[in-house]
Formats: structure tokens, sequence, C-alpha cells
């Protein structure tokens, strides 16, 4: 199950998620998403865990908990959408 949480500090690590949601089972992976100019976080994360009824659990505990001083947004993480326009191109400028 892969979880979202948003509303991070931006000191959380990759290895604070780990353990935050390890407490609840088996971690697969954890992810603090960073901005690729500057290297700091972006104050959102993604969590994968490999028994889904232990992840909607610690999504149940630790949605709207107070984590390393801010109240942390934890919800089921939605499938990557395709962010191309409806003619196959990608966004941004047009050319004529």
């Amino acid at each position: 199950m892969n979880i979202y949480i948003s509303n991070l500090s931006y000191a959380i690590t990759d290895g604070d998620l780990n353990d935050l949601f390890g407490e609840y089972g088996e971690v697969s992976s954890a992810k603090v998403i960073m901005d690729r100019e500057t290297g700091k976080s972006r104050g959102f994360g993604f969590v994968e865990m490999s028994d889904e009824s232990i992840g909607k659990n610690a999504i149940e505990e630790l949605n709207e908990a107070e984590y390393d001083g801010r109240v942390i947004n934890v919800t089921e993480a939605r499938p990557k959408t395709d962010r191309r326009d409806n003619n196959g191109r990608g966004g941004g400028r047009r050319r004529f």
C-alpha cells in the first residue's frame, strides 16, 4: 500500500518517516520528496507498506496527528496520472 503524507516539517528525513510508520508494521520504502533545484524538502513524502491492513491502520492512527511540531495529513496515495494534454504533448508553451 502506498501512503501519502503532507504538511511535514522540512527537517523530516526518509529515516524519520521509516521509523514513524515502522511502529505500525513493515515499511518497504519511505521517501521525503525534495526540491530538485534547492535540495530542500518539499514538505511531503510517500511510504510504502507491504500489508494493506497495516497501512490502513497507520493512516487511521497518524492522519491529523502532531509530528515534529506540525499536524500531518496521511492518506492513501492516488495513482500517478499522465500529465499530458489530449494531443499527446506535454503541457507548457505552445509553439506555432
